[in-house]
């Protein structure tokens, strides 16, 4: 049976000329489902829980149709702008959306505008706490993979920083030492105890690529909650990482020996360290060079290309796809892995001399035209 999904998605505003411009106050007073995050830069909306493609394609599309239809409104050169981070923007001043929120004020002053990104969490249900505690511990090992997949984030302040996903590098992942949990007692230890420790200001301060997450954490658990992915702003190839991933998941399920703690060939003594340190090394190799990036493979931390290993995990995966009747969502992954990822088709712009604001400007036209497409063959009107 197919996992619930559902997707948290923080976006940019600005304008048509890809220059960003902070509009949360206005959003979120006049557009439902639209939150404010720390800069007022971006906002986020979040999709309800649902286990059809077909829907979770119209829960990502139409929020975005209202939101483009008031900002119109406000003024026809407003618009929703790509990338992951402040591609056009100035990542020296924090633009406050909420002064007198004290987390705010904590975040502002401790991280500055590295955290002032924008991103897609994708969250898959799964309600059994030691089954989630095994998923985590499985995607996490991979999640170097949907970094690669998602990257769109080569620029800052509208230059080429020399990263495909600038946001993973410089985001601040708290606290800086997260183990692979190996049950949800350790889980639930190991939170109260950075809690107590303050390294950890509250229980949703958990940056890592990978969180369990539920209404009550850490005892309350409901869902594995992926916050490693870059901004996707094409919702197809969103959906085609979301299938990979579930399709392992389900794999998995059928097979609890894919847990890198039981399937792992490194050595027992010092597994858990040496995957923590795999983990580490391919997240910021996949930071620099997403799908072209050399990793280690956590089996037996023999090197293996990114986009070879995605391919590795595709075709185990496919059959299971085909069971379920959600191949046909998986398949653009081959078509990512064949033809570059956001930030990859961007740096291949500015090698035929684009500048970064028209090669924003351009893909803000893509987006509009596929949102519209979507909304008019699929969904309802807006």
């Amino acid at each position: 049976m197919l996992l619930s999904k559902g997707f948290e998605v923080e976006i940019y505003t600005g304008r048509t000329d890809g220059e960003i411009i902070g509009l949360a106050d206005q959003i979120t007073q006049s557009v439902s489902g639209f939150v404010r995050e720390p800069d007022s830069r971006n906002v986020e909306y979040t999709t309800p829980p649902l286990q059809q493609y077909e829907q979770l394609l119209c829960e990502l599309v139409t929020p975005r149709r209202r939101l483009r239809k008031f900002l119109h409104n406000l003024d026809p050169s407003y618009t929703l702008i790509p990338g992951s981070t402040l591609s056009t923007g100035n990542s020296k001043i924090f633009h406050r959306s909420d002064p007198n929120n004290p987390y705010h004020a904590y975040i502002e002053n401790t991280y500055g505008t590295d955290v002032v990104t924008a991103s897609i969490h994708i969250n898959l249900g799964i309600s059994d706490p030691e089954m989630l505690m095994r998923a985590c511990r499985l995607i996490r090992a991979e999640a170097p993979l949907i970094l690669a997949l998602s990257a769109s984030s080569p620029f800052l302040d509208h230059r080429i920083t020399g990263y495909h996903s600038t946001r993973w590098h410089v985001f601040p992942q708290t606290p800086q030492h997260v183990p692979l949990f190996e049950s949800h007692d350790h889980f639930i230890k190991w939170t109260e105890a950075q809690l107590q420790l303050g390294t950890m200001q509250n229980v949703r301060h958990l940056w890592s690529s990978v969180r369990p997450n539920g209404d009550h954490r850490p005892y309350n658990l409901n869902r594995i909650e992926i916050r490693i992915s870059d901004l996707v702003t094409d919702p197809i190839h969103l959906l085609a990482i979301t299938a990979l991933i579930e399709s392992r998941l389900l794999q998995l399920q059928q097979d609890p020996n894919l847990d890198p703690l039981i399937s792992s060939q490194l050595p027992n003594h010092s597994r858990h360290d040496d995957l923590l340190e795999i983990i580490t090394h391919n997240e910021q190799q996949a930071a620099k060079e997403s799908l072209n990036a050399k990793l280690n493979h956590w089996k037996n931390g023999k090197p293996i290309k990114a986009a070879d290993w995605i391919t590795q995990i595709y075709d185990e995966v496919l059959p299971i796809a085909k069971a379920q009747g959600i191949a046909c969502f998986l398949t653009p992954i081959k078509q990512i892995v064949r033809e570059g990822n956001q930030a990859q088709n961007w740096l291949k712009q500015m090698e035929s001399g684009m500048n970064v604001s028209h090669a924003i400007a351009q893909t803000i036209e893509v987006m509009e035209r596929q949102e519209k497409a979507i909304q008019s063959d699929l969904c309802l009107p807006v």
